[in-house]
């Protein structure tokens, strides 16, 4: 039996990755606005996607509130852009607006466990919510258009929408790989199994749960930031809706809860159903969680888990794991 953590499959497509983000660079450049507009949704879900398993698959920190964050990075983007900021620099500021409000969040929800913990959130999320709803500058509860792109040229602004998008996206993935594959990593999925038993352990529980709830409010401040650039109109409703909740619960249960491409594969199957369905109305959202509740019940390791578990395939490796050194057996016996 030998530990390893690469293989030749991971090695190529981890090096590969770099190789399929400058291909996905050259999207604006040879399709049109619309299918564009669409492939920037699908990079939005990735996002949030992996970030929610950032903190409950790695973290065990169940959030139905991390809308809270989307809707700060949306609203803070109008906002700034009112003051006369360049729209995409006011994105930038949005995003780094939201993670450093999840700072101060921090201090309160991650005083709270397990279901009080997603409860929590969801009030934030309201509260967020109810402060726009006050604030006539920002539309209050009839939304507000994010004007200042007209300056733009329409197919210009989705390409550079786009490229943004793409670069969120990949800098998020690649915190979030490095930091697993990091001694972080094990001490935080370590909290997740047992956060009693990490903490007699002498790992500082509180320090690495911030980590992890502080880059989740970078990243959907991220998120909320590319939704106002990519629709051109926000309302609170909408933004600050539990669906969103809802639709990263579904990707990352479906995709794999605790592993590293599942979520990527939940988004991509979320973007097709909603590119099928997209006049579900009620009954889109019921099936929706549905299938995630069958998944969490028959498939409790998501697609990617049933995988990887039958396959012994891993893409992007950020554990190790117990193999076979036989030429009959190299197969692999446990995960890590």
């Amino acid at each position: 039996m030998r530990v390893e953590r690469w293989t030749r499959t991971s090695k190529v497509f981890t090096g590969g990755s770099a190789v399929v983000a400058l291909a996905l660079a050259s999207v604006p450049l040879i399709f049109d606005p619309d299918v564009v507009q669409k492939l920037t949704n699908l990079l939005i879900l990735v996002i949030l996607a992996t970030m929610w398993n950032a903190l409950a698959g790695y973290g065990g920190l169940v959030s139905v509130g991390q809308q809270a964050f989307i809707g700060i990075g949306a609203y803070g983007t109008v906002f700034l852009a009112a003051l006369g900021i360049s729209p995409y620099l006011a994105m930038l500021l949005a995003m780094v607006l939201a993670g450093a409000l999840s700072v101060p969040i921090s201090l309160f929800a991650l005083r709270l466990r397990a279901a009080q913990f997603a409860i929590g959130m969801w009030v934030i999320a309201e509260v967020a919510s109810l402060l726009v709803r006050l604030d006539k500058n920002l539309g209050a509860g009839t939304g507000i258009s994010l004007i200042q792109m007209n300056q733009y040229d329409p197919n210009f602004r989705q390409a550079y929408t786009f490229w943004m998008a793409l670069a969120f996206a990949v800098l998020f993935l690649a915190a979030l790989f490095f930091l697993l594959r990091s001694p972080l990593g094990a001490s935080l999925q370590a909290i997740r199994d047992d956060e009693d038993a990490a903490r007699s352990l002498g790992v500082r529980v509180s320090s690495r749960k911030r980590l992890l709830f502080v880059l989740a409010g970078f990243g959907c401040g991220a998120a909320g930031v590319l939704v106002v650039a990519n629709t051109l109109f926000i309302e609170p409703g909408s933004v600050f809706s539990v669906q969103w909740s809802a639709y990263m619960i579904f990707m990352v249960l479906v995709g794999g809860l605790g592993t590293f491409e599942g979520p990527i594969l939940g988004a991509i199957l979320l973007f097709a159903i909603q590119t099928t369905f997209t006049q579900g109305g009620p009954w889109y959202l019921v099936g929706l969680g549905a299938t995630a509740t069958v998944f969490a019940l028959v498939l409790p390791r998501g697609l990617w888990g049933v995988i990887e578990g039958r396959l012994g395939l891993r893409l992007m490796p950020v554990g190790y794991r117990v193999v076979s050194t036989t030429k009959t057996d190299e197969k692999a016996q446990v995960g890590a």
